[in-house]
């Protein structure tokens, strides 16, 4: 009897000091007031709100958890009790899971938050350059029936000149231009463009949407990430940017409105938003600037949707930049993507993809890449023409009643004129997909224009 009971007071003592002590030795300084800091992981289903796991403050500027001894590796993070408010690397973006392993002796683990995704803004000192503006502070998104703030930059020639622009649409606007409002430093966007434009650069606008902070992550994806329980809202938010903002900005500055002038940028879930966006609206976007994609919040979804998008995704122009010192899977999901795009019709040469060796998870990084990638995505766009007519136009039928037209720079007249030569009906068609009227009866027709450049096309309604 006394040898069992000794045997279960040495389990005891083996099971008290064989357990894992977290510590957080430091936290983000715009981190709320007595904000609560939870772990979630595998060991609690990545419940990022489970009271069980709450760290217990000192109140001295640390807080502490004691998780009891297991078995293998664990992955978690810390956040404040969801996962719109989960910790975020020291650029304010995504971190990669942490990670320890239960060794069957007592740990001590120190561990230091940098920042929170969902809270922007770490300097006070304003860099934006002059030509840059909030374009509004509240820019109504009736798609999501909420507000948000609009950053504009203008290249240095705008009010000069009768030029029109191609147009960058970027995520994560409060991180572009001003370190009043980045984490650990912007991407110097107006910088960068202002220093090409005077060695000799055509010049863009740039258009930047501030991310929804707890909704960032709802909002970048339109399909929800369980273990997150973040996600679905991207559907609006893309809708927003095509026909809301737009819009707006070709109805009140000199853009070039076709879709192969104009650009999605983004990083992160920035970049996924932006790869999705393009894809659903390629009649308004063609170019794509994807910085260290999270493709792993939803990739079998986004790669089921490529694949069984109904739209014309063959003119699209895609930049792909990541670091090896990112996630494990980035370059494999970048790849699977890729190729998903190229066999639904992207050509192999409108696909550039670069993997750095130092690359990051981080603004500094993207900073760095800007430059090229904005240059490659133009490369071989005619800017200089405002009155231009892609040499490649094109239309097809792509349903009953259903026609898309490829390389028109504005809205254009035809005329739908039957087998016989009779004039049946004068047709507006825009760049993009376009609804034939339903009154028009079935039968072979064909559609003309007045401009040389544009070849009869054979319709057949059914």
């Amino acid at each position: 009897m006394k040898f069992i009971s000794l045997s279960l007071t040495l389990l005891v003592y083996q099971f008290t000091i064989c357990q894992v002590t977290i510590n957080i030795t430091s936290i983000p300084s715009n981190t709320p007031a007595n904000a609560p800091i939870y772990l979630a992981g595998d060991i609690n289903t990545w419940n990022p709100g489970d009271a069980n796991y709450l760290l217990q403050s000192d109140g001295l500027g640390s807080w502490q958890i004691i998780i009891p001894e297991g078995k293998g590796t664990v992955n978690f993070k810390f956040t404040r009790g969801s996962w719109p408010t989960d910790e975020g690397n020291a650029s304010g973006g995504f971190l990669p899971n942490r990670t320890f392993t239960f060794t069957g002796l007592p740990q001590t683990l120190n561990f230091t938050i940098l920042s929170w995704e969902d809270i922007s803004g770490s300097n006070s000192v304003s860099t934006a350059a002059s030509n840059v503006q909030i374009l509004n502070p509240t820019f109504f998104m009736p798609q999501l029936n909420k507000s948000r703030k609009i950053w504009l930059y203008l290249p240095p020639d705008y009010y000069t000149s009768t030029k029109t622009y191609p147009v960058l649409y970027m995520e994560d606007g409060q991180n572009l231009f001003d370190n009043a409002t980045s984490f650990s430093g912007e991407w110097q966007i107006d910088e960068t463009l202002n220093t090409l434009f005077n060695q000799g650069d055509y010049g863009a606008i740039v258009v930047g949407i501030d991310n929804g902070g707890s909704e960032r992550l709802n909002e970048y994806s339109p399909w929800i990430n369980t273990s997150y329980n973040a996600g679905g809202k991207g559907d609006e938010y893309i809708q927003f940017i095509a026909e809301t903002l737009k819009p707006y900005i070709d109805s009140n500055f000199k853009t070039k409105t076709q879709p192969q002038f104009n650009a999605l940028i983004g990083s992160s879930m920035g970049a996924f938003i932006s790869v999705y966006g393009a894809c659903e609206f390629p009649d308004k976007f063609e170019k794509v600037g994807v910085f260290s994609p999270a493709f792993w919040f939803a990739l079998t979804d986004l790669n089921s949707y490529i694949t069984n998008n109904s739209n014309i995704v063959n003119n699209l122009r895609l930049y792909f930049v990541a670091g090896q010192k990112e996630t494990t899977s980035i370059v494999s999901d970048i790849n699977s993507v890729e190729s998903n795009l190229i066999a639904k019709g992207v050509i192999n040469s409108n696909v550039f993809t670069k993997i750095d060796s130092y690359g990051t998870h981080t603004e500094s990084y993207w900073r760095g890449e800007f430059k090229a990638a904005y240059q490659w995505l133009f490369a071989q766009t005619d800017l200089a023409t405002d009155n231009f007519i892609k040499s490649d136009f094109d239309i097809k039928q792509i349903g009953n009643r259903e026609v898309w037209v490829k390389g028109l720079l504005e809205e254009t007249c035809f005329d739908l004129i039957s087998m016989t030569g009779q004039s049946i009906k004068n047709i507006k068609l825009i760049d993009g997909k376009n609804q034939l009227p339903e009154y028009i009866a079935s039968g072979l027709y064909l559609l003309t224009s007045k401009k040389a450049s544009i070849k009869p096309v054979k319709i057949f309604i059914e």
